[in-house]
């Protein structure tokens, strides 16, 4: 890998087998993304991007192939190394939010901070750190509940870039918003590209696709195009 390369994937395939069956969700899928990218991959349900996604993210295994984040391989490591690269080096953001509901949004995003080890007093400060990046320096006491939807995603973001990880890795990230929040959190996810942060977006919309600065366009496990936009 060159020295500007956060990611790369060397004829990746992926195969499932359900009853005897082999379903093939990717095939012979190659890319690199370098530092500082803002990527969309882009497709229908059931082109295999969200199985391209779980690769990238390191929740699944590749059945053949090769996968770099930041020169170390990882397409062989065990689940106990895929657990630390998760949280070291991806930070996640899910349609869903994924955060704990009976949590505050400060302790949601001091989370992966306990699993990192890190000491109470330090992780308390970047957990408040974070969500003032993301504007919600105000909300660090409220649960999700009395959060808006825009504004727990924006707990979520935080959540994701609290470890300083290589990649934020957002799947769908507007998908559970109304078109105003939904507009923000693009603006959002866009000015943290300006600051220097690498985002992979993982989307079937168009309109969502075209904030990044470059569009992978996957279909039936294959990629169809890879163009600047």
């Amino acid at each position: 890998m060159s020295e500007n390369e956060i990611l790369r994937l060397t004829h990746v395939s992926k195969e499932y087998r359900m009853d005897g069956v082999v379903f093939k969700a990717l095939s012979d899928v190659s890319l690199t993304i370098n530092k500082g990218e803002f990527v969309a991959i882009m497709g229908p349900s059931g082109s295999g991007k969200s199985t391209l996604m779980h690769i990238i993210g390191c929740l699944d295994k590749p059945t053949d192939g090769v996968v770099y984040i930041e020169a170390r391989k990882i397409s062989m490591t065990s689940e106990k190394e895929l657990a630390v690269i998760r949280n070291t080096h991806i930070g996640f953001v899910f349609q869903q939010f994924n955060l704990l509901r009976k949590t505050t949004a400060l302790a949601n995003v001091e989370l992966p901070l306990i699993y990192a080890k890190i000491p109470s007093k330090q992780r308390l400060q970047q957990a408040r750190d974070m969500l003032s990046e993301v504007g919600l320096a105000d909300k660090t006491q409220n649960f999700p509940s009395q959060l808006s939807g825009g504004q727990q995603q924006r707990v979520a973001i935080a959540r994701a870039l609290v470890t300083n990880p290589s990649i934020i890795l957002a799947d769908e990230p507007t998908g559970n918003l109304d078109s105003k929040s939904g507009t923000e959190i693009m603006k959002l996810l866009e000015d943290l590209y300006t600051k220097g942060r690498t985002i992979v977006l993982v989307t079937h919309d168009e309109h969502v696709a075209d904030h990044a600065k470059r569009i992978i366009k996957i279909a039936d496990g294959k990629i169809l195009s890879d163009k600047k936009s």
